[in-house]
């Protein structure tokens, strides 16, 4: 998956954000999540690992260099995108991997056609989500707490880019792997003669 937020100097650094296509990638998506969770959180299995990674969910990873580094969950919904389980290892914080990594999320929503993005922020890191991704707190919802942490529930609107994936798209579009629509996929590098 090419981001544009990749040619804003980020991955010159030394990160990249891929989508999660393979079990190697998957399993490198639990690691990261179990660091940051259940280790520095101190988060229950069973809470962190809910039943929704591998039902309607696209996964991303951010690696520096080779060595993944974090992570983020996106649910699709009617109506909106849903941002889950963003996690960063403790030693890239602080620099530009969290931005990238969100960025990456808020482009892909994008780039499928969604309008609306929500997700659920600790109440110590909402100014961040105000200041970079203009969220707003969602009317009328209350602070809630699971593992140990206060949260509320953040909207974001995202911008168009471009014509967005959807029914009108050609089929082998449909066909490509997820964030990589605009790049031909391995059903049309397949010989002619193997078309009837």
């Amino acid at each position: 998956m090419r981001l544009a937020s990749q040619t804003r100097g980020e991955a010159a650094q030394g990160y990249a954000v891929s989508v999660v296509r393979t079990f190697d990638e998957m399993a490198q998506v639990q690691t990261v999540r179990s660091l940051v969770y259940m280790g520095d959180q101190a988060c229950p299995y069973e809470e962190e690992f809910d039943g929704n990674d591998l039902s309607g969910a696209t996964h991303l990873l951010l690696r520096f260099g080779r060595e993944p580094v974090g992570v983020v969950r996106l649910r699709w919904f009617g109506e909106f995108a849903k941002l889950e389980r963003l996690a960063v290892r403790q030693a890239h914080r602080g620099g530009p991997a969290l931005l990238l990594l969100c960025r990456a999320a808020f482009e892909l929503a994008a780039r499928k056609g969604y309008r609306r993005l929500i997700g659920h922020a600790q109440v110590r890191g909402e100014a961040f989500w105000r200041r970079y991704f203009k969220g707003r707190p969602r009317a009328g919802r209350p602070v809630f707490t699971f593992s140990g942490y206060a949260y509320r529930e953040m909207e974001f609107d995202l911008e168009p880019m471009g014509p967005p994936v959807g029914l009108a798209s050609p089929p082998m579009v449909l066909l490509r792997p997820e964030g990589d629509w605009d790049r031909p996929g391995v059903l049309e590098a397949a010989p002619a003669e193997m078309a009837a």
